[in-house]
């Protein structure tokens, strides 16, 4: 029998019905919110023994059909399983609050939401600049930004973030010099992208951000060690 090459270019994607990018298989192409406070938990090697958790931002699908949290760390939005840190983090499973159980697969409702949304709301645009989604932050993320290595800093709250068509989340943030109306919400044209603002670093939970503007000596000496390294 004759063997018969596929064309890899002419593979279209079950769920965004655009030709499968082997470099791209990973792209995120839907969001959900987490509405219900589920949270994600993690260990590092500095303290082994001990679990942590952090709110879970949303649930995103991707190209290849994986489904799984997103969770604002250091300068980046980062899948849970791919959690990595400076202390040889480690995502250990996720975590629902309301029924005090641990679990290590996305929650069954949440795939199906975003397998249906993502069938629903097909894009056939190559515009990478192409706003997808917009989503409101639940979990009190903020951005931290610093025009003299980190001598003094400004904590800013996320309003949303954006989903672009090639897979790019960026956290929005209002420009006050631009402000005309309160509250700013989704789409609001002061809201600037954190990760284009040459003096943006990281994004803190707004417990420590909290914790910092209040001079908390814990979270000041631990935000200093962050820097340090």
């Amino acid at each position: 029998m004759e063997k018969k090459t596929v064309d890899k270019t002419n593979v279209i994607d079950l769920f965004s019905r655009k030709p499968v990018n082997q470099s791209a298989k990973n792209q995120i192409i839907r969001l959900t919110p987490e509405l219900d406070g589920m949270e994600m938990l993690y260990s590092n090697d500095s303290n082994s023994g001990k679990l942590y958790s952090m709110k879970v931002l949303c649930w995103a699908l991707m190209s290849n059909g994986q489904v799984d949290a997103l969770i604002p760390w250091l300068n980046k939005v980062v899948p849970a399983k791919e959690l990595s840190d400076p202390l040889n983090g480690h995502w250990e499973g996720y975590y629902d609050s309301v029924h005090d159980q641990a679990f290590f697969e996305p929650p069954a409702h949440k795939v199906n939401e975003l397998s249906e949304a993502a069938a629903y709301y097909t894009n056939s645009s190559a515009n990478k600049d192409l706003i997808i989604q917009e989503i409101t932050d639940t979990i009190g993320t903020h951005a931290v930004l610093t025009e003299d290595h980190f001598q003094t800093i400004v904590l800013v709250h996320i309003t949303s973030w954006r989903l672009y068509n090639d897979g790019r989340i960026h956290a929005m943030i209002a420009d006050e010099g631009k402000i005309d109306t309160t509250p700013v919400l989704i789409g609001d044209p002061c809201l600037i992208a954190a990760q284009e603002q040459k003096n943006f670093r990281y994004f803190f939970h707004h417990i420590i951000a909290n914790k910092i503007k209040k001079g908390d000596p814990d979270a000041i000496s631990a935000f200093t060690n962050l820097i340090e390294k």
